[in-house]
């Protein structure tokens, strides 16, 4: 999330970018360079993802004293620790000595320090420099002042988030207070994840974004999920400073989300009445794609790595008397979903080629793409250099 103070304006037209923030019905889409300018996707790096809280991963990847993994974040990456009193941390992934990676991104380790593969300088979990060959017993040097770089980390039900502000970007469970009471009842902290797949795509992350976010193009290419879900029963969540969605109900007769409706799971023990009866698709800016089923959680997490590719780990968790019923396989909802995604990936892909066309310009939005509109007009705000979670009825739309 943003720092509060702003920022400097994106390198992208200006102009261009008010016609976005246009009340819903009289703007456009963003201008081709948001997707395709690498200038643009380094100032979102830097900004977007680098500058304030974002989601690297889940407590449950830390789970014990020890543990240690490195993620990617923003223009660097970021190691988390779980010290010996279960207190989660993170620090810059960069040695204090030479600026060595700590641990390479995307692995794990377990032991009761942190030890970089270059010289050997040793850390505790905690951040402070205990070792450093030829120097911790030199005089005037002071060990003290050498500890690794600590980043603001904080779990949020099940979901690790790093401020790379270093605590200029607010309070994370103030800017969810009210994203906290669609998600308690889910409980996917206590859920246990039982599908992972990894997808490649070529295409921006804002495109996957914004896809999510409208059921527009489902009759056309999501015959399986119009089966089970009424694509125009989409209503939105109040729009809010840190976060936008909404819900989709389910079709009479169907229990989930799944090729055929049914459900081989459990419903989730905190649900009753409409919760049972709908799937909620939520967006926490700028990477977390949560979607709340009534017996699983999935969850899409966005790593951009260049403006026209994006990695998307996504994940299905479901309570654990589900996977203790003997037989049980996740594959009712992974299969269904694996279907879903991939072919909004292809679509998705399909638009980054096109929006490279010289002859691309921003569209105009369905009156079904009221959602779109609310992320476009966050990701607008950033590019002028305002917080991208300052309230909506504070702002005042360009004329």
């Amino acid at each position: 999330m943003t720092s509060q103070a702003g920022w400097p304006a994106a390198p992208i037209d200006q102009a261009a970018v008010a016609r976005s923030l246009r009340p819903f019905g009289a703007s456009v889409m963003l201008p081709p360079a948001a997707y395709l300018d690498p200038a643009v996707f380094a100032w979102e790096h830097r900004h977007f993802f680098g500058a304030g809280w974002t989601c690297v991963g889940f407590g449950s990847e830390l789970a014990q004293p020890g543990d240690q993994r490195a993620e990617p974040t923003g223009a660097g990456s970021v190691l988390l620790t779980r010290d010996d009193d279960g207190g989660l941390h993170a620090f810059a992934n960069t040695c204090r000595h030479r600026g060595h990676e700590l641990l390479e991104c995307g692995t794990t380790a377990r032991r009761n320090s942190v030890i970089c593969p270059y010289h050997s300088w040793t850390y505790a979990l905690s951040g402070e420099l205990s070792h450093a060959s030829g120097l911790t017993r030199r005089e005037g040097f002071n060990a003290s002042a050498w500890g690794l770089v600590e980043l603001p980390a904080a779990e949020w039900h099940g979901l690790i988030f790093v401020d790379g502000s270093r605590g200029q970007a607010g309070s994370l469970s103030g800017a969810l207070a009210a994203l906290d009471e669609v998600v308690a009842p889910y409980e996917p902290e206590r859920l246990v994840i039982a599908g992972r797949h990894t997808y490649d795509t070529a295409a921006n992350w804002k495109i996957l974004s914004e896809n999510y976010h409208e059921c527009y193009h489902c009759p056309v290419i999501h015959p399986e999920l119009c089966r089970v879900s009424p694509p125009k029963s989409a209503e939105n969540y109040p729009p809010q400073p840190a976060w936008l969605g909404g819900w989709m109900k389910l079709r009479d007769g169907m229990d989930t989300m799944s090729l055929d409706g049914t459900s081989l799971g459990v419903p989730l023990r905190g649900l009753d009445g409409s919760a049972l009866r709908a799937v909620s698709y939520l967006n926490i800016f700028p990477n977390v794609l949560l979607s709340l089923h009534p017996d699983y959680v999935m969850t899409h997490r966005l790593t951009p790595l260049a403006a026209d590719r994006t990695i998307i780990e996504c994940t299905w968790a479901f309570p654990p008397e589900a996977l203790a019923r003997p037989g049980f396989d996740p594959g009712y909802a992974v299969e269904f979903w694996d279907i879903t995604n991939r072919q909004d990936w292809g679509a998705c892909e399909s638009v980054q080629r096109g929006l490279a066309s010289p002859h691309a310009g921003p569209g105009p939005l369905s009156p079904e793409e009221d959602a779109v509109h609310e992320f476009v007009s966050m990701v607008a705000r950033g590019y002028q250099g305002q917080p991208v979670w300052t309230p909506h009825e504070a702002l005042q739309p360009p004329a």
